[in-house]
């Protein structure tokens, strides 16, 4: 009988399946104590980047990581990256998943990939599961580990670990921002009016000096998993963008997609249905996230608009680069036709930001 499938896997999507013979051969070879029974495969229905499975043979089971399919950007979707820092992050921060390895050989899965430990546990998106009683001080509570969990993270040292070999703290700030106007240009499709003044805007505002720590730098909500009863996270994922760099950055990515009741349509309808915190009362707002996160780690939030402005610039880019792929028909994911229209708003809501004072 096959598995059943959990809340957060569908079936694999078609033209994103593996090969199973090439994979199970490879489990076989690579894997101590493999369980015997057919190999089963599912996909993870969330994100829009890389490519998530869950492989199961008898009881043994493991997530698998690939980059999507198609051309990608240099530098992108680097899974051997990926593993090392999941490497260096699980034996001192245990919600990033344990890594179990990483192949270079492409003609398995048709891509470099690693395989990582499946957590199990409850992924909050746009909805709550059902039976869950949905109370003001559940969702403050949810907020709250948020925090805490950002917090933690930022508190490491990063010269500690690994992470100081794959890194290059100095510079971060302006790297960054010179690096996703360079990836906008280059996946540019549509004018947008406002663009060019927000591109100065932030190359005149780029922080000189800032604080390095490890940053998860995609810390959202649909990427942590919380536990049965909702009292703590058990698992975050995604940290293919880690690195060591400003922690207001990371903070500025979270509350870019932290969206509230209040927000524009467009900001929360953007990438689908509306995420729970801009659904249910309780939920900490921006400002409040921001102040709390502001006391638990001592750290000064005065500008942190610059923060949040380049964090809607690179959640465009993003999108910009998502819909780059479906306009030259590198990907046919009929999700990402109107992405052209949720860059433009992001853009717009970007330029507004950074003409606020908070």
């Amino acid at each position: 009988m096959p598995h059943q499938m959990s809340k957060d896997t569908i079936p694999v999507r078609k033209g994103e399946e593996l090969n199973l013979l090439a994979l199970e051969q490879f489990l076989q070879e690579n894997i101590e104590n493999l369980s015997s029974g057919p190999l089963e495969i599912l996909q993870f229905s969330a994100g829009h980047s890389n490519l998530t499975y869950q492989i199961k043979k008898g009881n043994w089971e493991a997530v698998l990581r690939r980059p999507p399919l198609g051309p990608v950007a240099p530098k992108a979707h680097d899974m051997e990256r990926e593993f090392k820092i999941l490497s260096a992050l699980h034996p001192i921060f245990p919600v990033a998943p344990k890594p179990y390895l990483f192949s270079d050989n492409e003609t398995i899965v048709g891509s470099r990939f690693f395989l990582m430990e499946r957590k199990n546990g409850i992924v909050i998106d746009t909805s709550f599961p059902d039976g869950i009683a949905i109370t003001d001080d559940l969702c403050r509570h949810l907020s709250e580990v948020m925090v805490e969990q950002l917090v933690e993270l930022h508190a490491i040292d990063y010269r500690e670990t690994s992470l100081a070999e794959i890194s290059k703290p100095d510079g971060f700030m302006e790297r960054q921002v010179q690096g996703w106007i360079g990836r906008y240009e280059r996946a540019k499709t549509d004018e947008i009016e406002c663009l060019e003044h927000l591109k100065k805007w932030l190359v005149e505002h780029t922080p000189k000096k800032h604080e390095f720590t490890i940053i998860h730098y995609d810390y959202k909500f649909n990427n942590a998993m919380f536990n049965e009863n909702l009292t703590k996270m058990v698992g975050l994922f995604d940290w293919e963008m880690t690195t060591v760099g400003d922690p207001l950055t990371d903070l500025g990515v979270a509350m870019g997609y932290w969206n509230q009741s209040d927000d524009s349509e467009l900001l929360i309808n953007g990438l689908g249905k509306a995420p729970v915190t801009a659904v249910h009362d309780g939920f900490l707002t921006r400002n409040e996230f921001i102040e709390l996160y502001a006391k638990k780690s001592g750290r000064d939030v005065t500008n942190f608009n610059f923060y949040l402005t380049f964090a809607y610039f690179k959640l465009a880019v993003i999108g910009q680069q998502i819909y780059y792929r479906y306009k030259k028909g590198q990907t046919t994911d009929i999700r990402f036709a109107n992405f052209n229209y949720f860059v433009k708003n992001l853009i717009q809501h970007a330029a507004n930001v950074a003409d606020e004072r908070f």
